[in-house]
């Protein structure tokens, strides 16, 4: 379970955003130890350093404040200071009591203090399974120690549930993930658990949790920290039935005065800082850089159990050696290279399933390679067969044409939206994963939708003709309708990564454009997209800069245009993601790795940091990573 512990945690240390009048931040603590050795956790700290912090913070003018003030200044009572800081320790270790209880007391320091009631529930000489192993009891706080430091006036006892700071397995591969966010399987079934089953666990739990703290210390917690900083809307919605409407996260980025308390964002203090990391980890920093490998899962798939494990281990070790921050991992199976989904990697009641192997090669990636996974899936290319598509409405051209060529389901129709974001709710169910990458075919031309449904949305939702012929003729509905198109598709992309949200959270939201739309800002009305609309509505804009795609004649100085073109907008430099090509798809030959590789280094010197490629063959060492490594990796220095 270590793996759990600090491998996920770690893809949430630090927020990166600048200190602003009403602005906090908040510490989150574990356990704290006289000594480092070669026994303590990474997320230990010592005393003399957090006697350090404290002195630090106060010599600095930072004012640390309880929740309760928080909460006195979002209801309108007295505003936040500047540079407020809020403390957490989780897990309610002994040391709390012996370390950070004085040191509470001589600062004047209010606290919060996270408690799993199962580990405190054992016999003073038991044992308690924590971190994978067994531990002693003693190692956490007595009841009589835990009544008087919620006595104390200056800690605030928060639920850090019962029962659900451990992992469950959560695929038939046999990987351990954390309970609070994943459907249990049973390898003697080959089931996952119902949706009834985990949420009576989820909710079964906090109840017995509050129960437990109440009874010890005579108060009904009002926060909730999520273990592992693991959470969702469903876990969220259940925790304010029972009165936590405040949750704490491992979530990056800043607090703001009068944000929502129950999605609070921490600082996740590892490896021990000393005081001059510390108090860079309060700091201002540039944001981070984003390289991306964009994966086919059919690639690694293979009927034979035995070798796909073989083959998901090479991609790992790939992974690795490349230096990736991030990778856009196919969800969807393509067998036919058409770009639209008729199976699905992951379990789901929609689509059928290839193999249920996405989670699995998804939490691989995570806790071995280190790297955030994108799951890559189509907005609205799907075709789960004729039968079911007989009760769902597909996108139609105007003039008969097959538009952009994908098969597509109508954004437009209220029954195939349900059916998209019900595979979307599937995905959160039963996937591990950080973010959704949209397919690129999410886009619609200007001769559609034409479809019925989407004729009739038009007229009563837009205002327009029930007709395309009688909209394009007139250049103020045009406009208007294309324009409408372009937010429909935005806004239905954010819908379903609310509905993956439901069991996994949080997400984070990019999409793959057409160079063509930032080239020539007019052809929206070709396929209802918009740049400056992906950069204020996602995290990511992931613009396929394919020069050869495009027929450029001279492809690096193609690119060059395309980066000039696209860094005036504003944001762009942190939230643009060109995609190279790796494959000539005319040829159907890769692009030689030096030639790719001279593209990275140029953007590079061009201060672009934000790139990654597609596609990546790892049985032909295509690109070759020895030499690709140098320009992509995160870790890659100019010379």
């Amino acid at each position: 379970m270590n793996q759990i512990k600090y491998l996920l945690c770690a893809f949430a240390l630090l927020s990166n955003l600048a200190w602003g009048a009403k602005d906090f931040k908040v510490l989150s603590f574990h356990d704290i130890v006289q000594e480092m050795s070669i026994t303590t956790e990474p997320d230990d700290v010592s005393a003399d350093n957090l006697i350090n912090y404290f002195s630090w913070l106060k010599a600095n003018g930072y004012i640390v404040i309880s929740i309760q003030d928080v909460i006195n200044a979002n209801n309108g009572g007295k505003p936040l200071p500047d540079k407020a800081i809020v403390l957490t320790f989780d897990d309610g270790y002994k040391s709390f009591y012996t370390y950070v209880l004085p040191l509470l007391k001589a600062f004047n320091y209010p606290a919060t203090l996270a408690i799993v009631g199962s580990w405190l529930e054992v016999p003073e000489n038991g044992t308690v399974f924590y971190a994978g192993k067994q531990v002693p009891r003693s190692k956490f706080l007595s009841l009589k120690e835990l009544k008087e430091i919620a006595s104390s006036g200056l800690v605030e006892i928060a639920s850090h549930t019962y029962d659900l700071h451990h992992g469950v397995l959560g695929n038939a591969q046999g990987n351990d993930m954390p309970a609070l966010t994943t459907f249990e399987y049973n390898q003697s079934t080959h089931q996952y658990e119902t949706e009834e089953h985990y949420l009576n666990r989820i909710k079964s739990d906090l109840i017995k949790n509050n129960a437990w703290i109440k009874r010890h210390t005579g108060m009904t917690p009002r926060i909730i920290v999520w273990p592992y900083g693991r959470y969702n809307s469903v876990g969220q919605q259940i925790a304010k039935s029972l009165g936590m409407d405040i949750a704490i996260t491992l979530d990056d980025g800043e607090n703001v005065e009068l944000q929502a308390v129950d999605s609070i964002r921490r600082i996740y203090l590892i490896n021990n800082p000393k005081i001059d990391d510390f108090v860079a980890n309060l700091r201002e920093h540039p944001p981070e850089l984003e390289r991306v490998m964009h994966v086919d899962l059919d690639y690694v798939y293979d009927k034979d159990p035995v070798q796909q494990e073989k083959n998901l281990g090479s991609l790992i070790e790939r992974v690795l050696a490349s230096g990736v921050t991030t990778v856009y991992l196919q969800a969807f199976s393509d067998d036919d290279a058409s770009g639209v989904a008729k199976s699905l990697y992951f379990k789901n009641s929609y689509m059928p399933v290839k193999a249920d192997i996405f989670g699995r090669a998804s939490w691989q990636l995570k806790t071995r390679a280190g790297v955030k996974v994108f799951a890559w899936m189509p907005l609205l290319a799907f075709d789960p067969g004729p039968k079911k598509l007989r009760d769902l409405d597909i996108v139609k051209s105007s003039d008969g044409s097959k538009g952009i060529g994908y098969l597509r389901l109508s954004p437009f129709s209220e029954r195939s939206r349900q059916f998209i974001k019900g595979i979307y709710t599937d995905l959160g169910r039963y996937a591990n994963f950080e973010g959704i990458l949209i397919h690129d075919d999410a886009t619609l031309s200007d001769k559609e939708d034409a479809s019925l449904p989407a004729l009739q949305y038009y007229a009563k939702n837009w205002g327009l003709p029930p007709n395309i012929g009688a909209i394009t003729q007139n250049p103020t509905d045009n406009e208007k309708w294309y324009k409408a198109k372009t937010e429909m598709l935005t806004q239905f992309s954010i819908e379903v990564r609310e509905a993956a949200q439901q069991y996994r959270k949080p997400i984070s939201l990019a999409r793959n454009y057409y160079a063509e739309v930032a080239l020539n800002p007019s052809s929206e009305e070709w396929f209802a997209q918009s740049i400056p609309n992906g950069l204020q509505n996602y995290n990511w804009v992931a613009l396929m800069a394919m020069p050869y795609m495009e027929k450029a004649k001279n492809p690096s100085q193609w690119l060059n245009n395309l980066i000039d073109v696209t860094q005036v907008y504003p944001k762009a430099n942190q939230k643009l993601i060109y995609e190279l090509q790796a494959k000539d798809w005319r040829t159907d030959k890769p692009i030689p790795t030096a030639e790719l590789s001279s593209w990275m280094r140029n953007m590079r010197i061009k201060g672009v940091h934000n790139f990654g490629y597609y596609p990546d063959d790892q049985f032909t060492n295509s690109p070759n990573m020895e030499i690709l490594k140098r320009e992509l990796s995160a870790k890659a220095a100019l010379q």
